[in-house]
C-alpha cells in the first residue's frame, strides 16, 4: 500500500480524491487545512485523517499533494522539502521564477522528487497525439494551434459551482492568479512533451474585464507565439472571454492531426488528410481516428467541464519511487513550463527562456 497526505482541502482537492479513488493501492494517510472546519468536513466526507496542524504532516513524510492557493505554493512546498518529503504541487509550481528555481535547487539538495501539475500530459489524448506524432502520421510537423478559451466566465454561474463536498469554485483565486496561470499548462505540457524546450516566446496579454470578484487581478486573455528548439512553432490563445474552444490542431505535411476536449482524458484524436478536389486544396471532413490499443489508465467519472483523472501526476511520482526510475514530470519539465507559463501570462513581447528540458518518454501503454 502506497500513501500520500494532501494539504489544501479546497475545491480541486475533491477532483484529486476522485481520482485516487481508482488506485485501491494508493491511501489517503492525512490531509490538513489552514482552515480548521474546512479540514474537518473533507476529512468527514471522504473518510480520511484530519491533522489538526501542518507539522504532523511533514512528520509523516512521503509524498504530499500541495493544493493550497496558489500565493501560497511556494511556501508549503519549501517547508515540505526541507521536511524531507516528496511533493506534487498543483499549478503553478511558483508564482515566479526565483521561487520556481528556488524550490528545484532544494529538492535537488534534499535528494527528493519534486513535480507540478498539470498532469493531462500523462492522459490517454495526450498521449495517443504524441504517439502520432512520433509515427509521423501527419508528415513533419510545421505549426500548431492551440486553444484555451473558457467562454465569457463572468456570465457563468459561478456562485454556484460546487464541489463533491461542497467547497465553492474560488472565484476571487482564480482571477488574482489568471487564467494563463491557471491553464495554459494543460496544452504547454503536451506541446514540451512532444517537441521538447521552447527557446523564444513572444506574448501579449492583457485585463479585458476590469470588473471581476476580488481585488487584485491578472490578464484575463493571453496569446503566445512560441518558437521550439526542434523549429516546430505554436500558436497558444488563453481567455476567460472568447467563446468556448479547447481545440488544437497539429499541422504536418501530409494532414491535420485534431483534438477539440482538452479536459477529457479519453477525448478522440483524429487525422485529417489533405486532398485535391477541382484544383483546390481540402482537408477530410470526418477524419480518420487514432487509437492507442489495449488498456491506458484509470478513467474517472466527469465532474463540471472535466474528465480528467487528476492522480496520473502522483501515480507517476509514485511508480517512479517504487522502481527506482526517473519520473516523466521531471523538475526540469515543472521548472521550464513555469518559465513558459509566465511569459504568456507577462505578455510584453519577446522572451528568451533560460531554462529548457528533454522530450518525455512515452508512458508504456503508448510506445
Amino acid at each position: 500500500m502506497m500513501t500520500v497526505s494532501i494539504v489544501g482541502c479546497g475545491f480541486v482537492a475533491d477532483l484529486y480524491m476522485r481520482s485516487l479513488a481508482a488506485y485501491p493501492d494508493i491511501q489517503v494517510a492525512h490531509v490538513f487545512d489552514r482552515d480548521p472546519e474546512r479540514c474537518k468536513s473533507f476529512a468527514a466526507y471522504w473518510g480520511v485523517m484530519a491533522c489538526t496542524c501542518f507539522e504532523d504532516v511533514l512528520q509523516a513524510g512521503g509524498l504530499v499533494l500541495n493544493l493550497t492557493n496558489p500565493a501560497a505554493h511556494f511556501d508549503v512546498t519549501r517547508a515540505c522539502l526541507e521536511a524531507g518529503c516528496h511533493v506534487y504541487s498543483e499549478k503553478p509550481l511558483a508564482m515566479s521564477m526565483q521561487d520556481a528555481q528556488a524550490l528545484v535547487d532544494l529538492a535537488q539538495a534534499q535528494g527528493v522528487m519534486l513535480a507540478s501539475a498539470p498532469c493531462s500530459v500523462l492522459g490517454e489524448a495526450a498521449q495517443t497525439l504524441a504517439k502520432a506524432v512520433r509515427e509521423d502520421v501527419a508528415g513533419k510537423v510545421r505549426l500548431v494551434y492551440a486553444e484555451l478559451d473558457d467562454g465569457f466566465i463572468l456570465q457563468a454561474p459561478i456562485g454556484q459551482w460546487q464541489s463533491e463536498s461542497g467547497r465553492i469554485w474560488p472565484a476571487e483565486d482564480e482571477f488574482s492568479v489568471g487564467c494563463t496561470m491557471e491553464h495554459a499548462g494543460y496544452y504547454l505540457t503536451w506541446l514540451i512533451a512532444m517537441f521538447g524546450p521552447v527557446v523564444r516566446v513572444m506574448s501579449g496579454a492583457a485585463e479585458l474585464v476590469p470588473d471581476k470578484p476580488g481585488k487584485d487581478h491578472a490578464p484575463d486573455f493571453s496569446v503566445g507565439v512560441l518558437y521550439f528548439e526542434n523549429d516546430v512553432v505554436a500558436r497558444l490563445t488563453c481567455s476567460i472571454v472568447a467563446s468556448h474552444n479547447h481545440e488544437i490542431r497539429v499541422f504536418g505535411d501530409k494532414g491535420v492531426l485534431k483534438l477539440t476536449k482538452a479536459w477529457d482524458n479519453a477525448a478522440p484524436v483524429r487525422f485529417h488528410r489533405r486532398h485535391v478536389l477541382r484544383r483546390r486544396l481540402i482537408e477530410a471532413p470526418i477524419g480518420r481516428r487514432i487509437r492507442i490499443s489495449g488498456q491506458t489508465h484509470a478513467k474517472v467519472k466527469r465532474f463540471g467541464a472535466a474528465s480528467m483523472n487528476f492522480a496520473l501526476g502522483p501515480v507517476e511520482m509514485l511508480s517512479a519511487l517504487h522502481e527506482g526510475r526517473d519520473c516523466r514530470l521531471s523538475m526540469a519539465f515543472a521548472l521550464h513550463l513555469n518559465e513558459v507559463t509566465l511569459a504568456l501570462q507577462n505578455g510584453g513581447g519577446v522572451h528568451d527562456m533560460q531554462t529548457r528540458c528533454d522530450v518525455m518518454e512515452p508512458m508504456p501503454w503508448a510506445m
